[in-house]
């Protein structure tokens, strides 16, 4: 299974932080939003990964994670020239994906709790497999409708008139058909490939899971500045009441048996005195008292 982080788009709700920098390069808490995502697909054991984003940003990304080594991990990157839809990143991504099935999560998207919804949707996935989050605004949101038994039925992006309160957030899950039916894809009437669209291909199908993601598990939308502090001010609660970080993907490597305890001791060396620092050196020792 490859993994795809699409950091792009322009951030236009974000100006004038955007015209600096990319948004998945905004600070969330202590950290740079893109680490959650990144996150994310680490803790569901994807370690081959390709970040697509703009040609301006990409040696930003290169500068946070170079190739991926020191974490256990193969990063690659590519340009998406322009914001072109979401669909678009399975024809950038082509060569990279090669005959494997791929985990598709967006730059801006945070997902906190229990996610065995994730893992266990890679592990039961035959075609594509989606997740419907229960959302108070779901005219925002390509949204799912779903028949008296459960079963996904229909998909709509963004309606005026939302047959459902279900969205789909950030994070799909495809076998090896993506990329033929991305290519296959006519633009959408703004002129972008559209995720919506390969969604519809796998219903009409058949083979589309749709699985509802239950309560005590956060999604977070990062879009707005509103919605950046709301997130910040979320994981720096969270993070010290707990004394525990979240996303610290030097940490999960070390977990997830990425790397050996020699690798992560030379990791912690490599990063300047700070916070974050103390913190892998704690998580460091706790590890050996086990």
């Amino acid at each position: 299974m490859k993994g795809i982080i699409l950091a792009g788009g322009s951030g236009s709700r974000l100006y004038p932080i955007t015209k600096v920098y990319s948004k998945q390069l905004t600070v969330i808490y202590d950290k740079p939003l893109i680490y959650y995502p990144l996150s994310i697909l680490m803790l569901g054991g994807i370690t081959e990964i390709l970040i697509i984003s703009n040609e301006e940003t990409i040696p930003l990304y290169k500068q946070l994670f170079s190739n991926g080594s020191h974490l256990g991990l193969s990063i690659e990157y590519a340009v998406q020239p322009a914001p072109n839809g979401i669909a678009e990143a399975f024809i950038i991504g082509e060569k990279f994906i090669n005959n494997e099935s791929v985990v598709l999560i967006l730059g801006d998207n945070i997902f906190y709790g229990s996610l065995e919804f994730f893992y266990s949707g890679i592990r039961n996935n035959t075609g594509a497999t989606i997740f419907g989050y229960q959302v108070t605004d779901p005219e925002r949101y390509g949204i799912v409708e779903f028949d008296k038994n459960g079963k996904a039925i229909s998909i709509e992006e963004k309606p005026k008139q939302p047959k459902s309160n279900y969205a789909v957030p950030g994070i799909y899950i495809y076998n090896n058909e993506v990329v033929k039916i991305s290519k296959n894809l006519t633009p959408s009437a703004r002129g972008e490939l559209e995720i919506t669209d390969v969604n519809k291909k796998y219903l009409n199908e058949g083979k589309l899971k749709v699985e509802k993601i239950g309560r005590g598990i956060a999604w977070l939308d990062t879009g707005t500045p509103e919605a950046l502090l709301q997130a910040s001010n979320f994981f720096g609660v969270i993070e010290e009441r707990q004394g525990l970080k979240v996303a610290c993907i030097e940490e999960i490597s070390y977990y997830m048996k990425y790397i050996s305890q020699i690798q992560f001791e030379k990791l912690i060396n490599s990063i300047p005195k700070s916070l974050y620092r103390d913190y892998l050196e704690k998580v460091l020792r706790e590890s050996l008292n086990q």
